[in-house]
């Protein structure tokens, strides 16, 4: 069955499936670069940002039983492939609500922003979330990649996370089933749908002035206010990956519009028409240099997902202003090896 059959058979289930009706938001051949930080990438043959959590299960529920490839995406932290995405991508945007549920306790669905539940967690007196009012993910996602910045992470702070099996069951799983390393958790297959966080109880004034505070030595530091996925390349142990960046001569490199920031190193923005192979070519020619000039492989941080685009090549390297070289092919590396991998088994 082609995956254009298994679509139809996906829309025939939703459709007849049940008494309720089908989710309104159905988006065919929709651009995700409408839907990630990085604001770029191809088309997802359908989005689908259900209502609620029964409209989520009914979206699991079709796509399993049709043998459609079903994706969850909050947006940050990945670069999204030209060829786009196989199936079905669902956006949990509308899962919003925040709950304050105790004294010490605070609790979230997926969809919500991380720095509106750390503005949330201040308002009611919580404190421990201050580090997220940088973070541009969602909670869903942040869960998932154990989302942190020097000053914190979210593992320490989790007290239980409610999933949705594939087959639509939900299963709540406390802290101490939870397994969370660097930027990643160990969970069950299924999707986040929720979270709950203990904090500590403190003045709401003194909170909001240590994110304030944090926020400005972000904004002095990162480039919030361009189209990025985040950070592209773990720390290595001892080390950090935007010094090693930096050290290689490669702040303000460009190729096409994908540019390694002027601020922060380790942050790839978007000046405002880069395509996903001109961010993936920039990456593999960053980890080529790296490992050239210093011995050090960089890992990748961001997830590649999606098709690459087989008829499309990346635009001709600009110079930079300053006089770097452009990109040239380089030797290889780990890193361009890792990167192109993904993208051929993604």
């Amino acid at each position: 069955m082609t995956v254009r059959e298994k679509i139809q058979r996906f829309l025939k289930e939703l459709r007849d499936g049940g008494t309720a009706a089908p989710p309104a938001d159905i988006r065919p051949h929709e651009p995700m670069s409408r839907h990630t930080t990085m604001k770029a990438g191809g088309e997802a043959d359908l989005l689908i940002v259900p209502q609620d959590v029964d409209e989520l299960r009914r979206v699991i529920q079709a796509a399993h039983r049709a043998g459609l490839p079903l994706m969850v995406l909050g947006g940050s932290n990945v670069i999204v492939q030209e060829g786009g995405i196989t199936g079905v991508v669902v956006k949990l945007s509308r899962l919003n609500r925040i709950r304050v549920a105790g004294p010490d306790r605070i609790e979230a669905e997926a969809g919500v922003l991380l720095p509106r539940l750390a503005r949330a967690a201040a308002r009611a007196g919580l404190s421990g979330l201050e580090f997220a009012i940088g973070i541009p993910g969602t909670v869903g996602g942040s869960v998932v990649m154990n989302a942190g910045t020097r000053e914190g992470e979210l593992a320490p702070r989790i007290a239980s996370v409610t999933l949705m099996r594939w087959d639509g069951e939900l299963v709540t799983l406390e802290r101490e089933a939870l397994h969370f390393r660097y930027r990643h958790a160990e969970l069950p297959q299924g999707c986040v749908v929720g979270a709950a966080f203990v904090l500590q109880p403190a003045p709401a004034a003194g909170i909001e002035a240590t994110m304030s505070r944090m926020l400005g030595e972000r904004n002095a530091t990162q480039p919030l206010h361009s189209p990025s996925a985040g950070c592209v390349f773990r720390n290595p142990q001892g080390d950090s990956a935007g010094r090693l960046i930096e050290a290689a001569g490669l702040k303000g490199y460009r190729i096409g519009d994908a540019q390694v920031s002027e601020r922060h190193a380790n942050f790839i923005i978007n000046r405002g028409r880069a395509r996903a192979g001109d961010i993936l070519a920039l990456i593999r020619h960053i980890g080529r240099r790296v490992e050239r000039q210093f011995g050090v492989t960089l890992e990748l941080e961001v997830k590649i997902i999606g098709r690459a685009a087989q008829s499309r090549r990346a635009a001709r390297p600009s110079r930079r202003a300053s006089g770097g070289r452009a990109a040239g092919r380089g030797s290889g590396s780990r890193i361009g090896a890792v990167a192109a991998q993904t993208m051929r088994s993604r």
